[in-house]
């Protein structure tokens, strides 16, 4: 059987091996499927939150492994891996009931009522920057739903993956919840078998192929494809808390997180102060590997994006991008904190999603030039405005499927959505959980 290997993202040493899930074994984890997701959903809503609730607890006694495997496999640094694994497995509870209440039959009169019926099977493929909790985001409203899923996880990070799934299945019903390995390769043959709906956060690229693959047959589709979200300082701002979200939003998880900030639009007035509180505040983030000590940013997850984080500074800086602090040559497997100043419209790390801790200035003279900048892509996950009198103005005016104002996006039960080419249907919140469901009107 052919193998996948998965390998840390410091050392690049071999962790362990996983199956790799051919094209010739899909229908066979398809027919699983199948007969697996009709007694599943023969079970009542109830039944299969419960279910699922207790199939999370068992999560509990692996939560370390869990973060460590995030680590190793990804880079992120051990705090934040504690945070996924342990916020994913603690709150499991209250996002099953969530899910339930959301896909509870209502009655809409005397006559009619909305039920939530099962799709079938789900294909989730998840990325790497989040390996459990995007996966999870996705897996769970599926499964509640009455679907069996099939998760295809990230090639970087299949350890978490298994471990995740072997577990779960200690309780699950055998065939509702099944894992394919492999590269880009296994997914499009998930995606081209016989399912019924893929929920997949990734590329526009593979967004865009996964679309063309799924449209055949007309399958449901949830896709988030990625960001490249602006901030608008305005010279109203509180300069420091808008330098305080700008880094930490910037090096969270190393930027590799797809609402990371990724494009700094500061009002001229204000932007030599500015720059100053950044690159001082910049200074005082710790890289190395995941196991040490005060270290807030790890390594990258692997040499290809490596690679690809210092092709968009060398392009910045060979057009007269200005470095405040930092290089464009960091060797493997680091980037450190970087804060690069006098970015323009034609440069990469303007135009494309970066995924790395780089701080990435702009100057404006006027709030309008800001606006069409922040507007000019063809993302359009998040944006966010820092500023007093006028903030919520501009707010209005940015193309994002989740702006904040003075603070982060999301929050609370909002869906997680995306605009523009950013995304194609949402989840989280009521409404995205019964995306995972088909909707049927019953007349009586």
């Amino acid at each position: 059987m052919p193998t996948l290997t998965s390998y840390d993202a410091h050392t690049r040493s071999a962790l362990g091996t996983v199956e790799i899930t051919t094209a010739e074994q899909m229908p066979a984890l398809i027919n699983n499927a199948q007969k697996a997701q009709k007694r599943w959903a023969a079970l009542s809503l109830t039944q299969r939150q419960q279910c699922v609730t207790q199939a999370y607890q068992q999560l509990e006694p692996v939560q370390n492994q869990l973060a460590m495997l995030i680590s190793k496999e990804m880079g992120k640094d051990y705090r934040r891996a504690t945070y996924e694994a342990g916020g994913t497995i603690q709150s499991a509870a209250y996002f099953a009931d969530e899910i339930a209440q959301a896909l509870t039959t209502d009655q809409l009169d005397r006559s009619t009522e909305l039920q939530y019926r099962p799709l079938g099977i789900v294909a989730v493929i998840s990325p790497w920057n989040y390996p459990l909790a995007m996966a999870n985001n996705l897996l769970m409203p599926a499964l509640i739903a009455g679907n069996a899923v099939i998760l295809k996880p990230s090639e970087e990070t299949p350890l978490v993956a298994e471990l995740f799934v072997n577990t779960l299945n200690k309780i699950l019903p055998q065939g509702v919840l099944q894992v394919a390995h492999g590269d880009k390769q296994t997914g499009q043959a998930l995606v081209a078998s016989n399912i019924n709906m893929v929920a997949f956060t990734g590329s526009m690229s593979a967004g865009k192929q996964i679309m063309a693959s799924a449209a055949p047959k007309l399958k449901r589709l949830v896709m988030e494809l990625g960001g490249n979200d602006p901030m608008i300082v305005m010279a109203s701002a509180n300069i420091d808390a808008a330098v305080q979200f700008a880094v930490a939003s910037s090096f969270e998880n190393a930027g590799q997180m797809c609402t990371s900030t990724e494009r700094v639009y500061v009002d001229a007035r204000i932007a030599a102060e500015f720059e100053h509180k950044v690159v001082a505040l910049a200074r005082q983030y710790q890289v190395g590997p995941w196991d040490k000590p005060h270290v807030n940013i790890g390594p990258i997850v692997n040499p290809k994006q490596h690679q690809s984080i210092l092709s968009q500074l060398q392009d910045a800086t060979s057009k007269g991008a200005q470095l405040l602090l930092g290089r464009d040559d960091y060797p493997q497997p680091f980037i450190n904190p970087t804060v690069i100043t006098g970015i323009t419209p034609d440069m990469r790390l303007e135009q494309d999603e970066t995924f790395g801790p780089i701080v990435a200035i702009s100057h404006f003279n006027h709030i309008d030039d800001a606006i069409i900048r922040a507007n000019d892509s063809p993302y359009g996950l998040g944006a966010v405005v820092f500023g007093g009198q006028g903030a919520n103005a501009v707010a209005e005016q940015l193309d994002a499927g989740m702006v904040g104002v003075n603070q982060g996006v999301g929050g609370g039960n909002a869906p997680w959505v995306g605009a523009k080419q950013s995304g194609f249907g949402f989840h989280g919140s009521a409404a995205g959980h019964r995306q995972f469901a088909q909707v049927r009107v019953i007349s009586k």
